[in-house]
């Protein structure tokens, strides 16, 4: 993983695996993405379900539909919790 943010240092996680009884260890950088990323992969994985984008439509139109819908799907997440 090339991060610009973190150095290459390993980290324990503090379980160990079920099969080698080895404690697993993380670079550092893969312990913060997984940290603070897990709401923006969630809203990515459901944005691609119902995906609005077309293959015949020009860039410009692609990018307003993408963001159009971002913000119903932030709307939804809003209105849902």
């Amino acid at each position: 993983m090339i991060s610009t943010i973190h150095d290459a240092t390993i980290v324990n996680k503090g379980r160990k695996d079920r099969k080698t009884n080895v404690e697993v260890k993380k670079p550092y950088a893969v312990v913060q993405y997984k940290k603070f990323m897990k709401g923006l992969d969630r809203a990515d994985q459901y944005l691609c379900f119902y995906s609005v984008l077309r293959k015949t439509v020009k860039w410009s139109i692609k990018v307003v539909l993408y963001l159009l819908n971002c913000a119903l799907f932030n709307a939804f997440f809003v209105y849902r919790t």
